[in-house]
């Protein structure tokens, strides 16, 4: 997938977390996409499937990204996977679909990362796609924009790699058809905390 002309050069990782359905959330699955160069292949994608402390909960074994406790039984813990995450991420500006849970729950897994940014494509949609029938789930800007399902065998929506596949193929569709450079991309879909205090006001 073309990378569009306002994101080249900019340093972002889109990632996506599936957690264990307890709270505080623990990450069982992570992917992360660093687009560089004109294009971007979903084979360029790292993921990573990680066994938690405390058991996957039978709810969002069902209900949201089916991954079982047998399906990270042999799998490593976050302390094994956190430096080679805490690499990928590092000054990356970082991008996810509903960004500021996914930043919450990396912060607390990585306490030293401090992302320099946060871009969230719900923000980014709602500007761009304003009233858009079905709303502003991941699933409904794939199906709007008509975007790649298939990219990643064997996945589904809420699986890690799918949705960071599918978040990278919405942001670049929402960058290209908004005509956006990068600095409108920031003012309208970064999260409020990172705008300077005069642009935080009456944002949504």
């Amino acid at each position: 997938m073309k990378i569009p002309n306002a994101l080249r050069g900019i340093d972002i990782a889109v990632s996506d977390i599936e957690g264990n359905g307890c709270v505080p959330p623990e990450i069982i699955e992570l992917a992360i996409l660093t687009p560089t160069g004109d294009a971007v292949i979903a084979d360029e994608m790292k993921s990573w499937l990680i066994r938690p402390r405390n058991a996957i909960t039978p709810i969002v074994t069902r209900r949201v990204h089916g991954i079982t406790n047998a399906d990270v039984a042999n799998s490593p813990l976050w302390a094994d996977v956190a430096e080679e995450v805490d690499g990928l991420l590092a000054d990356q500006i970082l991008v996810a679909h509903n960004a500021a849970g996914d930043r919450r729950v990396l912060s607390a897994h990585l306490p030293m990362w401090e992302p320099p940014l946060v871009i969230d494509t719900v923000r980014l949609a709602k500007n761009v796609w304003p009233d858009l029938y079905g709303g502003y789930s991941l699933e409904n800007l794939v199906r709007h924009a008509e975007l790649d399902r298939d990219a990643i065998p064997g996945q589904r929506h809420h699986r890690a790699g799918w949705d960071a596949w599918a978040t990278w193929q919405v942001l670049a569709r929402l960058v290209d058809d908004s005509g956006y450079e990068w600095d409108q991309v920031i003012h309208a879909a970064a999260l409020t905390e990172y705008l300077p205090k005069h642009e935080q006001v009456g944002l949504w």
